[in-house]
């Protein structure tokens, strides 16, 4: 980990979640050449799969669904799910920042959502673990989870990424549904810009079925009021946590004072795994989803950030909805 960056973990998502409607999507402009496999749109970054339905549930057992590691071990010098953001110009590091109190937060074991699942996949030859939620969108087909669980800026793209809705101690009830595409805002793949730790893969039908209308999806907002009361879900896997079932934390949003991100802080002590698991608006999982679990401070105990679904993130919604 590099030793500037600022040691955070949760997620939203699996470690480091008044209401104006989903606002229009931004007109998109027409592709241009991003990096190799990449297409550029407006303020979206895409990415296609390739891997088959057959070869990814074999990749895919349960001993390698066990064993993926939270995505804070990825090793790009500064993993946002492993509690670490880049500090910016002039801001210190953690280790010279004043330690803040902790706050009283514990995780709330939940049974399992059928919207809401685990993300795996793979980035330099290792399996990794993330969280994920089916959302609305027209194609009936699209996962909402953090940018850093499909794309890392010294790894690249992530691959062999699958949704597996519903996931409880190696069971994958509803199937493991493989991407076909995903999409972040290109802010994050340009130079994983912690205010935009926000993406969507786009998953292909499984057994003839979309995904929505297997298990559900729930409704997603952009650019609404700050300082909202949610509720996050995600797949703690780090300590101690072991990733094989669901948790929920609950409380209001707040600004990010230690960092001076964009992103809100809500009380919770999730660890990595859940990144990329979703924020309702309100009590439970029925609400509108606004955010994902993204990062944490190691000198503010017990707070998950996650990034304001401003209008990037929602242009990188409204080109995986499209496809």
């Amino acid at each position: 980990m590099n030793s500037r960056g600022l040691t955070a973990g949760m997620i939203a998502a699996s470690a480091l979640l008044a209401s104006a409607l989903m606002a229009a999507g931004p007109v998109q402009a027409a592709p241009s050449a991003g990096a190799v496999g990449t297409a550029v749109a407006g303020t979206t970054a895409s990415h296609a799969q390739d891997e088959s339905q057959a070869a990814l549930d074999a990749y895919w057992t349960e001993d390698r669904m066990r064993g993926a590691k939270p995505a804070n071990t990825i090793n790009s010098g500064w993993a946002a799910e492993g509690r670490s953001i880049m500090p910016k110009a002039g801001q210190e590091s953690i280790t010279k920042a004043p330690r803040e109190p902790v706050v009283e937060a514990r995780a709330t074991a939940q049974a399992p959502v059928s919207r809401i699942g685990k993300v795996f996949f793979t980035m330099d030859g290792q399996n990794y673990v993330c969280s994920g939620n089916s959302v609305q969108s027209g194609n009936q087909s699209t996962v909402a989870t953090a940018g850093h669980c499909t794309h890392d800026l010294a790894s690249g793209w992530a691959t062999n990424f699958v949704f597996v809705p519903a996931y409880s101690n190696g069971a994958a009830p509803y199937g493991k549904w493989t991407a076909r595409s995903l999409h972040a805002a290109a802010e994050w793949v340009a130079r994983n810009d912690i205010n935009y730790d926000g993406a969507f893969a786009v998953v292909n039908t499984l057994n003839g079925k979309t995904l929505s209308a297997t298990v559900g999806a729930s409704s997603i907002g952009f650019n609404m009021a700050r300082s909202l009361t949610y509720s996050a879900y995600g797949y703690p896997a780090a300590s101690p946590f072991n990733g094989e079932r669901l948790y929920s934390c609950y409380g209001t949003a707040s600004a990010d004072r230690i960092g001076g991100t964009q992103s809100q802080g809500i009380p919770c002590d999730m660890t990595g795994g859940s990144s990329g698991g979703p924020w309702f608006v309100g009590s439970g999982a029925a609400g509108t989803q606004n955010s994902v679990n993204s990062f944490g401070y190691s000198s503010q105990k017990n707070v998950m950030y996650g990034p304001y679904f401003g209008s990037s993130i929602q242009s990188a919604y409204s080109t995986a909805a499209g496809r």
